[in-house]
């Protein structure tokens, strides 16, 4: 597999989990530019691995500063 079908495949699995579970907010546009900038970041780094590339990316959007979870994490841990 090519790194833009890994890129491509990856980001369709993040997309579609945060969409079809009601996560994705706002500017749509934004949210794919945040997905996509987070599994590039890792693929730079060498990671090839799909599920792990789209799942950080899930986790990271969860996390993003200002989301509900990330004040919940933010309570627990400070």
């Amino acid at each position: 597999m090519t790194d833009p079908e890994l890129r491509a495949q990856s980001f369709e699995i993040a997309w579609t989990y945060l969409d079809r579970s009601g996560l994705l907010t706002g500017e749509h546009r934004e949210s794919a530019r945040f997905i996509l900038n987070r599994i590039d970041r890792m693929m730079l780094r060498g990671e090839r691995r799909r599920l792990l590339l789209s799942n950080a990316a899930i986790d990271a959007y969860r996390l993003r500063p200002g989301t509900r979870e990330a004040e919940c994490v933010n309570k627990l841990v400070g």
